[in-house]
């Protein structure tokens, strides 16, 4: 299954390209309208982008009364991206959706997060909501894996793995950080090695279903993440750049399936651990061993 990453489509102005997509996921959403940070917001880098947009929308009643009903005229299974700065104020949100999947953004680096830790977050949303909740993580926790199963334990019903990592980016000429807000979250290909090692920790330590992304340009890309452990894939950065990613991703990524001998990408899921954690695994086609 392919997702894009919260905030990096607006399915409203590009339709066709949400289309492409098996299930779209919404900007985050905040109890208040948010303006964001102050511009300069984004900055190239070699590797990748940093963006410090600060969770800029039109806040919860609005995109509630508007945005929501017309991305359900999408006809696309729809993921709501919830924020605030609060347990409460995430629990509040998610009580007052329905029909969708909720993405907690328990991660956000151009933010203040709320005081309660991520297994608290989760739990006050399970008591407001029967949805299913996915809780999205840094890569800069000290042990994913463990956060991973405090959320579990809290009532999540699957990971999202990962959001960006702080970054900072100077001017060439002044030697000033780039971006207002001085640092933002950096993501692109240089965090794909880190979104790697987050969905393969976390499969370990989890049973729970991982969406996975960071730095997906290409169906290899996306098959590795699979190979770690996810069971779908989201696209990010590589959508400002190419909005015909989704299609051109799928494939690949046959491509790759074919070149590999599985016939599914089912097959690929977890052969990363193959031989080490018991998950489902499948020879790979190639010359026997020396």
């Amino acid at each position: 299954m392919l997702l894009n990453a919260s905030g990096c489509l607006d399915a409203l102005t590009a339709p066709d390209v949400a289309r492409q997509l098996d299930a779209f996921v919404t900007k985050t959403v905040t109890p208040l309208p948010r303006p964001g940070n102050p511009p300069v917001r984004i900055a190239e880098t070699e590797a990748g982008m940093l963006n410090s947009i600060g969770l800029a929308n039109p806040g919860r009643d609005r995109f509630l009364a508007e945005t929501l009903p017309a991305l359900r005229e999408l006809g696309l299974p729809l993921w709501v991206s919830v924020g605030g700065f609060s347990a409460r104020e995430y629990a509040e949100t998610c009580e007052r959706l329905d029909e969708v999947t909720i993405e907690l953004n328990l991660s956000c680096p151009n933010v203040d997060e709320a005081p309660e830790s991520a297994g608290e977050i989760v739990a006050a949303c399970r008591a407001a909501t029967g949805l299913p909740l996915y809780a999205k993580l840094s890569p800069a926790a000290w042990d994913i894996a463990e956060v991973a199963r405090a959320v579990e334990a809290a009532g999540a019903d699957g990971l999202s793995l990962v959001n960006t990592m702080r970054g900072l980016a100077l001017d060439e000429r002044t030697l000033w950080p780039v971006l207002a807000t001085a640092t933002g979250g950096y993501s692109g290909p240089a965090l794909r090695p880190i979104a790697l090692a987050a969905v393969y920790a976390c499969r370990r330590a989890t049973a729970l279903p991982i969406v996975g992304m960071g730095g997906v340009t290409t169906g290899r890309d996306a098959l590795e993440l699979v190979a770690a452990g996810a069971s779908a894939v989201a696209l990010g950065t590589v959508l400002f750049s190419d909005p015909d990613a989704p299609g051109r991703i799928r494939a690949e990524l046959e491509t790759e399936l074919e070149l590999l001998g599985l016939d599914s990408l089912a097959a690929a899921e977890g052969l990363a651990h193959a031989g080490g954690v018991g998950l489902r695994s499948r020879p790979v086609a190639g010359p026997a061993p020396m």
